[in-house]
């Protein structure tokens, strides 16, 4: 039987580092609509669906004819948001696509979502090749995992750590989307924010310290977050220069 798969898109207005972000303007079109562009282009998305906590999102939406969704303004992470459409949109899985990622394609929700044809895998991610200097950036998340591609663990420390500096360390940066089946996104939201994932600040980690594995699959397609200024910038010049 075919597996029903929705995307979420996770979009709250009043973020911190960069307030209002998914509605700031990229060639001319809010950064949420580059989202909205990119995934439905996904094939593999039964449908899709915008979650947020904002009213001017929201009529932004309903202007644009884009699905969208009310959510609580209390939920502390997207993950949590993606629950909530999970209690009201039933299906088999969910992807969690940011709304500050303007540069997802469809390769990479296709990534995610291929490993549920395995029964075991709950959760699922993303990661790419990193050089060693931008590994020290504690704004990159790093992941190791093992030989089947589970986590291992997500830093913010460049982990491996290189004891004898070597230099035959690799470091992978971890791509913020994922997708879940609906009993992962239960069994997180029923835990409260764990002590790794507080002390790094990373939602994902609350789901390896309640023993659910994230199976992570690699992609040469790197995404760029939108949490600055200058990330903004840096995606507006990649749309300009048709290298997406």
């Amino acid at each position: 039987m075919a597996l029903k798969i929705v995307g979420v898109i996770p979009a709250r207005l009043n973020s911190t580092r960069l307030p209002r972000k998914v509605l700031l303007q990229i060639l001319g079109k809010p950064m949420l609509h580059h989202v909205v562009d990119r995934v439905r282009d996904a094939g593999v998305l039964d449908e899709f669906v915008v979650a947020t906590d904002a009213e001017e999102v929201l009529g932004y939406c309903r202007q644009k004819k884009i699905p969208v969704m009310m959510t609580s303004p209390s939920h502390p992470s997207g993950t949590d948001r993606v629950w909530e459409v999970s209690t009201k949109i039933k299906a088999d899985v969910y992807v969690g696509i940011q709304a500050d990622e303007p540069l997802v394609t469809a390769h990479h929700i296709e990534l995610l979502t291929a490993p549920f044809k395995t029964p075991s895998v709950q959760v699922t991610t993303l990661k790419t090749a990193m050089s060693r200097e931008e590994a020290q950036n504690p704004n990159k998340v790093k992941v190791v995992t093992d030989d089947s591609g589970r986590a291992l663990y997500f830093s913010r420390a460049p982990i491996p750590f290189d004891r004898d500096a070597t230099g035959s360390a690799r470091y992978f940066l971890h791509l913020g989307l994922y997708a879940y089946r609906r009993e992962a996104l239960e069994e997180f939201h029923r835990h409260s924010s764990s002590p790794l994932e507080m002390v790094e600040k990373l939602e994902q980690l609350r789901f390896l310290e309640h023993g659910i594995p994230i199976h992570v699959e690699e992609t040469s397609t790197q995404t760029i977050g939108v949490d600055t200024e200058e990330d903004l910038r840096a995606v507006e010049q990649v749309l300009r220069d048709c290298r997406f």
